[in-house]
């Protein structure tokens, strides 16, 4: 043991083994480049690489929310970020997730928004419409095609009765855009930088939920709940109803209690520093911490949280 340190000590003295490749390295898995989770996962893993000693983390592109609490849950990415709703079936262990999954949350850090996108002077007004047409559900993996088969499923619309496509986010726009699609469906942050874009260079529409529609919708998968979007939150796109959910930090529910609250600690701390980088995080707030019912919060979480708040 000792001759392994003096060999450390001499690398490291020499320059050919910096501090840095002592120190752990881990990964928070992300989504597609052009959503949120991508920009958000990079802005932590800088955080807590500057804030966290011996520590690396950098973003990792995956298919998404499924893909990230798997991975997470099987100890090969240390976080991940993941709509609710998903993250409640990793821990309950239904579909798609093929048993129970080892998933805890650090903390709720934003509303994810439910976009059923169609072209402006498309003959598509209502969800009921979108049987027998192309619509891409979103990508293998993703939380958007777990949230949109789920939505459909509980208004009593089987995905065989759409000509479904799986694409990514970049993939429904474009063909969207092109008009190889009559629909697509995003499920993100409201502004979410995919149908920002989309709506700058074609004018779109995103379908109304109407009241009985987005009562079903929360009876049968109680995380999603009822959400009014304003006209013009995307440009020269009307108001619209539409179910949300909370996004979240998660874990391995075995994680090391001390790293996870020192990655809460970091997290709360820096959350300007966040905010700067992703503005829909004005929402991650100690106050909104809890608000994903129905997964347990990891301890460390929970240490930081209770000393905040006594």
């Amino acid at each position: 043991m000792i001759t392994i340190n003096k060999k450390v000590l001499t690398l490291v003295a020499s320059g050919i083994l910096s501090f840095s490749a002592l120190a752990e390295n881990y990964t928070i898995g992300t989504g597609s480049q052009s959503g949120t989770y991508y920009p958000l996962g990079g802005t932590l893993a800088k955080i807590w690489g500057e804030t966290i000693p011996d520590f690396n983390m950098r973003a990792e592109v995956t298919a998404g929310s499924v893909e990230n609490s798997i991975k997470v849950a099987t100890s090969k990415q240390l976080a991940g970020i993941a709509m609710g709703s998903v993250v409640q079936k990793a821990h309950e262990g239904v579909k798609p997730f093929p048993k129970q999954m080892d998933v805890a949350v650090v903390s709720a850090l934003y509303p994810n928004v439910v976009h059923f996108m169609v072209p402006a002077d498309s003959d598509i007004t209502n969800i009921e419409d979108l049987k027998g047409k192309k619509v891409s559900l979103g990508a293998p993996g993703s939380g958007t095609r777990t949230s949109a088969i789920g939505i459909l499923t509980a208004l009593g619309i089987d995905e065989s009765e759409l000509k479904s496509q799986s694409l990514n986010y970049t993939a429904t726009t474009s063909a969207l855009a092109n008009g190889q699609i009559d629909a697509g469906v995003i499920v993100g942050s409201l502004g979410v930088g995919a149908v920002t874009e989309l709506a700058l260079t074609r004018d779109i529409r995103v379908l109304s939920f109407t009241a009985d529609q987005l009562a079903a919708v929360s009876q049968a998968i109680p995380s999603f709940q009822p959400l009014d979007i304003p006209a013009n939150s995307y440009n020269n796109v009307p108001a619209f109803n539409t179910p949300a959910v909370w996004n979240v930090l998660v874990v391995n529910k075995n994680a090391d209690e001390k790293l996870v609250y020192e990655m809460t600690k970091s997290m709360f701390e820096n959350i300007d520093q966040v905010r700067q980088a992703i503005k829909v995080t004005q929402y991650t707030t100690l106050e909104n911490m809890h608000r994903l019912g129905g997964v347990p919060i990891h301890s460390g979480a929970q240490k930081y949280f209770d000393e905040q708040t006594k």
